[in-house]
C-alpha cells in the first residue's frame, strides 16, 4: 500500500533497534532444501508421509522462527493484506492468539489502553499481560470514552493511548460507532486496535469488514481479522504496517512460541478469501433473513442488530435454559448464554442467522418465541 499511514508507528523502532543492537533481531526464513536438523518432526511422521500421502499438507513441524515457515504462509499474508488494503499482515493460529499477541506486547509501560467493556475475553487477557495501564469505557459510549481520554491526556499529555474495540460485538451483535471512535483517535492522538472477527466476510461489498466498508482502514493502527467465523476454519491475521509486522515477529510470544499453522489450514483460509468477493447473493440473502427476524413480533426483549448475531433477552439462568431446551425439542439448535458469561439479568438466547437458513425456518423460530414456555 503506497499511502502513508495516518498515524506513524515509529515508536516501535526503539525496541526493534534494541534488538538489532543486541544482534538478536528475529527474521522469518523460508526452507531452502537443506538437511533438516531444525524441525520438531522427531519421528519423520510428516517428512516421510507416515500419516498419508498428504502428510506434508496436513503436518506442521515447528515455530515459524525455526522450521515452521514456508512460502504459502507468506504468500497468503501478502494476498490478505492486499484484500484488506493494508501494508502488511501476519498470520496467527487463532483470533485468541492474535489479540493476545498484539495487546500483550505492543502497548508499553507508561501507555494506556482504553477498551470497550464488552470486549471479548481474548482482548481482556491480552491487556492483562501488557505492562500498560488499562481502563474500560461504557459499551459503545463515545462520551464516556472521551472523558477517559481527557483524563489520560490531562495526567500525561505524552502518554501513548490505545483504544480497543470490536467492529461487531459477539454477544450483542451490534456495531461499534467506528467513525466517532476514530474521530476521537484523531483529536487525541490515540491508536485504534480493531477486532473485526464477526465482520469478516459479512460486512462490506466483498466481506472486507467494517473499517474498509467505511473507508477508514488507514486510520486503524491494527486490524485483526479472525477465521473461525465466516471463513470457516481457524487462524487470524493482524493487519497494519510492515514495522508492526516486524515488531510482532520479534516480541509477540503467541507467534514466537507456537507451532505454525499447517498448509491445509492456510489453503482453506486463502480459498475462503478467493470466494468472499463473489458471495453477493449469500450476503444479500443473509441480510434479508436478519431483517425478517428483526421485524417479526416475539414475546421477549430483542436487541437491535443488523448482523447475523441476534439476541433475545431472557433474564435468569433457569428461564433461558428452559426456553433454549424447548427450542431444541422443536428441532432448532439455539444455545443459552448464562450468567456469569453475561451480566445477571442479561441472560439470553444467542441466535446466529446464516445465508443457508430459510424464511420458513425464521418464521418457525419467531412463532416459537411469541409465547413463553410453561415452567416445569
Amino acid at each position: 500500500m503506497d499511502e502513508q499511514k495516518l498515524y506513524p508507528d515509529e515508536f516501535l523502532d526503539r525496541k526493534l533497534d534494541e534488538r538489532r543492537a543486541q544482534d538478536a533481531f528475529r527474521r522469518l526464513r523460508l526452507p531452502e532444501g537443506k538437511t533438516d536438523f531444525c524441525s520438531n518432526d522427531y519421528l519423520g511422521i510428516v517428512t516421510n508421509g507416515l500419516i498419508g500421502s498428504n502428510a506434508l499438507e496436513h503436518g506442521s513441524t515447528g515455530s515459524r522462527l525455526l522450521a515452521g515457515n514456508y512460502p504459502l504462509l507468506e504468500e497468503t499474508e501478502r494476498a490478505l493484506a492486499g484484500f484488506h488494503q493494508a501494508e502488511a499482515g501476519l498470520l496467527f493460529n487463532s483470533g485468541y492468539d492474535a489479540n493476545l499477541g498484539v495487546l500483550s506486547c505492543v502497548p508499553q509501560r507508561g501507555d494506556t489502553i482504553l477498551y470497550d467493556q464488552l470486549s471479548h475475553a481474548s482482548i481482556r487477557d491480552g491487556i492483562r499481560l501488557s505492562f500498560a495501564q488499562s481502563h474500560s469505557f461504557s459499551h459503545n459510549d463515545c462520551d464516556d470514552l472521551e472523558r477517559r481520554l481527557r483524563a489520560v491526556r490531562g495526567a500525561d499529555a505524552k502518554s501513548r493511548v490505545f483504544i480497543v474495540t470490536e467492529s461487531v460485538f459477539s454477544m450483542d451483535g451490534d456495531l461499534a460507532p467506528l467513525e466517532a471512535i476514530l474521530g476521537l483517535c484523531r483529536f487525541y492522538g490515540a491508536h485504534c486496535v480493531l477486532d473485526e472477527a464477526h465482520a469478516t466476510g459479512v460486512i462490506g461489498k466483498a466481506g472486507e469488514g467494517l473499517a474498509q466498508a467505511l473507508g477508514l482502514q488507514r486510520e486503524c493502527f491494527a486490524r485483526i481479522h479472525t477465521f473461525g467465523k465466516a471463513v470457516g476454519c481457524h487462524g487470524a491475521i493482524v493487519l497494519g504496517s510492515e514495522r508492526l509486522r516486524q515488531f510482532l515477529i520479534n516480541f509477540s510470544r503467541p507467534l514466537i512460541y507456537t507451532t505454525a499453522l499447517p498448509p491445509v489450514s492456510v489453503r482453506a483460509i486463502a480459498r475462503a478469501y478467493e470466494l468472499f468477493p463473489h458471495l453477493h447473493d449469500e450476503r444479500r440473502r443473509l441480510q434479508q433473513l436478519i431483517d425478517r427476524f428483526q421485524q417479526a413480533p416475539i414475546g421477549y426483549e430483542r436487541l437491535h442488530s443488523s448482523t447475523p448475531i441476534q439476541v433475545v433477552i431472557v433474564p435468569g439462568n433457569a428461564e433461558v435454559r428452559a426456553l433454549a431446551e424447548s427450542l431444541q425439542e422443536a428441532g432448532l439448535d439455539i444455545r443459552p448464554i448464562l450468567y456469569p458469561t453475561v451480566p445477571k439479568g442479561g441472560e439470553r438466547l444467542r441466535i446466529v442467522i446464516h445465508s443457508f437458513n430459510t424464511p420458513d425456518e425464521i418464521d418457525r423460530l419467531t412463532a416459537l418465541l411469541q409465547k413463553k414456555p410453561a415452567q416445569p
